[in-house]
Order: C-alpha cells, then sequence, then structure tokens
C-alpha cells in the first residue's frame, strides 16, 4: 500500500498531538511552524480525563505525573466575601470514577512532552504557509520563504487566525467583549493556597477569576477576566498593566487580591472566537483544534477538545489511502462536529453565566451551581473516550 503523506500546519498543542498520534501509527507526517523559535508560551490549561486518557495512551502519563498537579477539587466561590458556592471533588475520587486523573498543567510542559514524542525532523520551523491547492491527487503547498512541498492530506492546526480554514470558510474571529489577563506566580508567595492544591473560581458581576498550581506545584497559574473596553488585542505575548489589573478588582475578596498583587508582570488577551463550521474537510484539507471551533475559555475545555480532535483523526486516517482520504475526512467531520460545536455553545453561555450582578438570576444560577457539582454530573465530558470511539466507527467502516 502507497504510505499516506500528511502535512500539519502548525505546531502548537493541536498540531503536534495529530503529529505524534499519527507517527505512533508509522503515517508520514510533517508540521510546518511558522515561528522561527518553537514554545509554546502562555500559563495554566486544565486537562480533564478526556484528554489525559488518550495522552497516557501517546506516552505522556508518566511525564504528566511528574510536571503537572492533580487537583483535589473545583470550588466555586463568591467575589466579596469567598464564600465557597460550590465544589466539585476531583483528586483520587476522579481516577477511581473516570480511570484517569484531572491535571492542571503549564502549557509549556505539555508542549515540550508532546514535541519529545516526535521523531527527529517532523517540525519544520520558519515556515509559513501562504497558499494550499487542492488537486485531484495531492495538495500543493507553497510558503513565504518560497519553499513548496505536497502531501495527501493536509491538517489545520494554525489556530483561531487560520490560514486553511480560509479553504473551507470565509468568516473572521468574533470579538466577545472580553479580556483575561493571565500571569504565573511563584507559590511561595501564596503559601494559602499550598494546602490544598485545587482549581478555584471567584465568579463576580461582569468579571471572574480563577487560579491553580501548575509546574509540579511550584507556580500559581491565574486568569482574570474582565469587560474589554477599547483593548481589542490577541496574543499570548501582549503585555498587561498589574497596576490596571488590580484596579479592575478593587473591593473583591483579600484572597484573590493577594493573587494579583502577587504577580510581577501580566499578558492580556482580547477573547475571540468563531461562529461554528457547517463543514470542516474537503476531500483532503481539514482543521482541528482552535483552526476549527476556537472556543473561549469559559468550559476549559479548548485544548482538551483540541486533544480529542488530533486523536480521532489520525485514528481515521489509519486505515486510509492516498485515493480514500475524503472519506476519512468525512468520517472525522461526522464525529466531532456535534461534541464540539455543543461544547462551543455552552462556553459562549458561561460568559454570561459566570458573570451575572448579584440578585435573583445570581442565586438560581448558584443553587444550579451546587446541583450540578457532584463529580458524576461531568460524565458526559470526562468519560468520553473518543479514541474507542474513533476504533469502532473504523472496524464498522472496514
Amino acid at each position: 500500500m502507497v504510505p499516506l503523506r500528511v502535512a500539519v500546519i502548525g505546531a502548537g498543542i493541536a498540531g503536534l498531538t495529530v503529529a505524534a498520534a499519527l507517527s505512533r501509527q508509522g503515517i508520514r507526517c510533517e508540521v510546518f511552524e511558522q515561528t522561527r523559535h518553537l514554545r509554546e508560551i502562555g500559563a495554566g490549561i486544565q486537562l480533564a480525563p478526556n484528554a489525559t486518557r488518550v495522552l497516557r495512551r501517546l506516552g505522556l502519563g508518566d511525564f504528566l505525573g511528574v510536571v503537572a498537579v492533580r487537583p483535589e477539587a473545583i470550588e466555586m466561590r463568591r467575589w466579596d466575601d469567598n464564600q465557597v458556592v460550590a465544589r466539585t471533588t476531583l483528586g483520587k475520587e476522579c481516577e477511581e470514577l473516570y480511570g484517569d486523573p484531572y491535571y492542571t498543567a503549564h502549557r509549556a510542559d505539555l508542549h515540550r512532552g508532546l514535541l519529545e514524542l516526535l521523531p527527529a525532523g517532523t517540525a519544520h520551523l520558519g515556515r509559513r504557509c501562504i497558499g494550499i491547492e487542492e488537486n485531484t491527487d495531492e495538495v500543493v503547498l507553497r510558503f513565504a520563504d518560497g519553499f513548496t512541498t505536497t502531501a495527501d492530506v493536509v491538517i489545520g492546526a494554525d489556530g483561531i487566525h487560520s490560514a486553511v480554514r480560509e479553504v473551507l470558510l470565509a468568516d473572521s474571529p468574533e470579538f466577545s467583549g472580553q479580556t483575561i489577563y493571565r500571569g504565573l506566580v511563584p507559590a511561595d508567595r501564596l503559601p494559602f493556597l499550598l494546602t490544598e492544591p485545587k482549581v478555584v473560581l471567584w465568579l463576580g458581576p461582569e468579571q471572574h477569576g480563577v487560579c491553580y498550581p501548575v509546574s509540579a506545584g511550584k507556580l500559581i497559574s491565574f486568569g482574570a477576566t474582565t469587560p474589554a473596553a477599547d483593548w481589542r488585542t490577541e496574543s499570548w505575548t501582549a503585555q498587561g498593566s498589574v497596576t490596571e489589573l488590580a484596579g479592575q478588582y478593587a473591593g473583591w475578596n483579600p484572597e484573590f487580591q493577594q493573587v494579583l498583587s502577587a504577580a510581577e508582570a501580566v499578558n492580556r488577551w482580547a477573547l475571540h472566537d468563531r461562529g461554528a463550521l457547517t463543514t470542516w474537510s474537503t476531500d483532503r484539507v481539514t482543521v482541528i483544534g482552535d483552526a476549527a471551533h476556537p472556543m473561549l475559555p469559559f468550559m476549559a475545555q479548548g485544548a482538551n477538545q483540541a486533544i480529542e480532535d488530533a486523536i480521532a483523526l489520525a485514528g481515521f486516517l489509519r486505515g486510509a489511502t492516498p485515493d480514500s482520504t475524503g472519506a476519512a475526512l468525512k468520517q472525522y467531520e461526522e464525529l466531532r462536529n456535534p461534541r464540539t460545536r455543543d461544547i462551543q455553545q455552552n462556553s459562549r453561555a458561561n460568559a454570561k453565566v459566570l458573570h451575572l450582578p448579584d440578585g435573583e438570576e445570581q442565586r438560581e444560577r448558584d443553587s444550579e451551581l451546587i446541583g450540578r457539582a457532584n463529580l458524576r454530573n461531568q460524565a458526559w465530558l470526562y468519560e468520553y473516550d473518543v479514541e474507542r470511539i474513533t476504533t469502532e466507527i473504523v472496524n464498522g467502516r472496514s
């Protein structure tokens, strides 16, 4: 059988995960990244069991056990008096119930672990894709430095501003009206957060905050969401003002203010997503992760869904030939579109739900949060085994 040639555009978490999954199956894969220095910046990331189980199967189980943190709970608290509204137990109970742990990690650690799974020479840096020409028997890719290559399948893992997505639909990112400040603080500056590792969210009118330990507990990652005013910059490296951030949370409880005051620097990111795609693929081109379904971060599932995409896509391509890529990409789209659409819509809805002003509607929300706090209520997210489901479909197809 003629081996399949796959080109991945983008070397973020989505691109490296699909490359690692393809390489595990013996499929020839090359990753093209526009930056010249391969590093994942940003702050923390939450990895739920639906992602950690497939990362473990890729070979990252021991790695995550060392660099990540297994939080004991997720707590939602009030913005003013720090009162716990709802608590979902994680830790050992989560691992026993769903078979794999819930982790918090630094994005850079996960990125490094994925990169180490790839065969040498898989990733090509300084290659910005500027053109994709799909023909009957292959795809021609052109890059800004004059380099060209061909592939049987092109996977767009190039984020919310995806050039590959433009092959499928000419749309634009949609601004949410909110920004998020992100930062990292040495954990020894916040000893009150070390007694029990957990994810803490403080919910308040028009904004919220979140923090959790990363990097084997050495750092605390935090995010603080505020109305955007005139800020529209969308970049991991855009600097925010620590003083301005503290002013945005004046009057909030002392514990969260301590988190903010411990930060020496913050980045500020304008929050965008896009409308759901009706078509993800052609016969030879498809998208994954933020290129397919960029999500607001209000369910902490964006990276988890990108990882699910990557595993599913690699599974469907496993039995494909250069002449049967269209059928494989169609089945990938049919599996992934409904689930990611639901999560994307729920993430949008949470932009309002998490930021209700104090009052009757807020009290009703808090009551609902208490009712949903039982860990078993997360089965629809955490129990999902994308690799098993994909394998069942593929076996049924064959």
